[in-house]
């Protein structure tokens, strides 16, 4: 009876069977086996990607549709032994409900969410995928649509209908554009217009702003004047009452009587004249 050597690496785990009985799972490192007792079978717990072939779907709203994918899966640790013990080929396995299960999906979805909700078909495709591969040890890590090519008379029909629908958006765009240069001139005529009649207030503001500081002035300087009128005639007026009181005195001095009665704003007029006669007799 010899001996087997055997070297599980790191990425790897061995499925180890005594007498044809599963003896347990060897981590890496070195192992030995003896033959014929036992035998071993490798599990790779690297994510692996899986090619599902083109194939022709029907949707919901009966078109057939052709769609090929990608499914990214693994082997979990935990549970190596079940792709061993509960599968005969994983691979396979996977392939054939990836298959199944698009087919159930695409079938409940009408043609224009297929196409245009990819997203959306892929997480539903990895969650029923996971859902499914659990029992064997498998986690689906991810789905990717690839391709989704419809049939050829729809996708001429398709083409059709995009065609009308660029002319549609085009004539859209262009009434749009219509009314949008419309509306800029109407409201550029707009702006002019209250900025003309803007302009022609502040005119009229200033002309009669100037007009009033103009009246200001001329009252101004005609109060001035009267002032200075009223000045010049007080003056001449005191000026005449002198002249006359002191004509009024020489016709009393050149009477006979010796005996004066003055008034007293003729007092009054006369103290500067006393007042500079005795300040010369002092002198």
């Amino acid at each position: 009876m010899g001996n087997f050597i055997n070297v599980v690496s790191q990425y790897e785990r061995m499925a180890v069977f005594t007498l044809g009985k599963f003896s347990g799972m060897r981590k890496p490192g070195f192992h030995l086996l003896f033959w014929p007792i036992q035998r071993q079978e490798r599990v790779d717990l690297r994510e692996e990607v899986l090619d599902i072939p083109r194939q022709t779907n029907i949707t919901l709203d009966n078109a057939p549709i052709d769609i090929d994918f990608l499914v990214y899966m693994r082997v979990t640790e935990d549970s190596a032994s079940s792709a061993v013990l509960e599968v005969v080929d994983y691979h396979s396995a996977v392939i054939g409900i990836a298959t199944t299960t698009l087919r159930a999906v695409i079938g409940e979805i009408p043609l224009d969410d297929v196409l245009s909700q990819r997203d959306r078909i892929n997480e539903e495709l990895r969650q029923k995928l996971d859902d499914v591969t659990t029992r064997w040890g498998i986690k689906v890590t991810q789905v990717e649509i690839r391709e989704v090519e419809p049939a050829a008379d729809i996708q001429e029909a398709m083409n059709r209908q995009m065609s009308a629908e660029r002319f549609r958006r085009a004539a859209v765009t262009e009434a749009e554009g219509t009314r949008q240069a419309a509306i800029t001139v109407a409201e550029g005529e707009k702006q002019s217009a209250v900025l003309r009649a803007e302009g022609e207030k502040q005119a009229d503001i200033l002309t009669a702003e100037g007009q009033k500081q103009a009246e200001v002035l001329r009252a101004e300087g005609h109060s001035s004047a009267l002032d200075k009128i009223s000045q010049v005639a007080k003056n001449l007026e005191s000026n005449t009452m002198s002249l006359q009181y002191f004509e009024t005195l020489r016709e009393i001095g050149a009477g006979e009587s010796t005996k004066y009665v003055l008034p007293l704003e003729l007092t009054n007029l006369l103290k500067p004249f006393t007042n500079k006669i005795q300040d010369n007799l002092q002198k």
